[in-house]
């Protein structure tokens, strides 16, 4: 087995596991992880753009075009807006055990249509810090 392989299995391991975890995460355990995210940003934005300003040189050297290093930047307007994405979700109903439909069978019992959490997602995409925090910022609040 590769180190590349092994490496990619650990990472699995520990997402199923934390999938399972966040499925039964009370609301306000989710709502607070979104808030405490979004501070984190703002109290590390400077950190943040260092790593990012040798992204942003890593592409240049590249050869990466103008507008792909641009959806790369991290400016402090973009972190702003990641932070206040993050508060937004965090004030977004709990889809998690939502009622979408249900009927009762001539025996009496009770059949529902529930949301619940799907697991583990995987998402591609390129070149957009604030695309992470959106997308995890949603599967968390959606217990994924």
């Amino acid at each position: 087995m590769s180190e590349y392989t092994s490496y990619v299995e650990r990472l699995l391991t520990q997402a199923r596991r934390a999938a399972a975890a966040l499925a039964v995460a009370s609301t306000a355990r989710k709502d607070e992880a979104l808030l405490k995210a979004a501070e984190a940003l703002r109290a590390g934005r400077a950190g943040l753009q260092l790593a990012n300003e040798r992204d942003i040189h890593a592409a240049e050297r590249a050869g990466i075009s103008k507008a792909m290093i641009d959806r790369l930047r991290l400016t402090d307007k973009r972190i702003d807006e990641m932070a206040e994405g993050l508060r937004t979700v965090a004030a977004l109903r709990d889809p998690v055990g939502e009622v979408l439909s249900g009927w009762t069978r001539p025996n009496g019992l009770r059949i529902e249509k529930v949301r619940v959490p799907l697991g583990v997602i995987l998402m591609i995409y390129e070149a957009r810090p604030n695309v992470t925090a959106d997308a995890a910022a949603l599967c968390l609040k959606s217990g994924n």
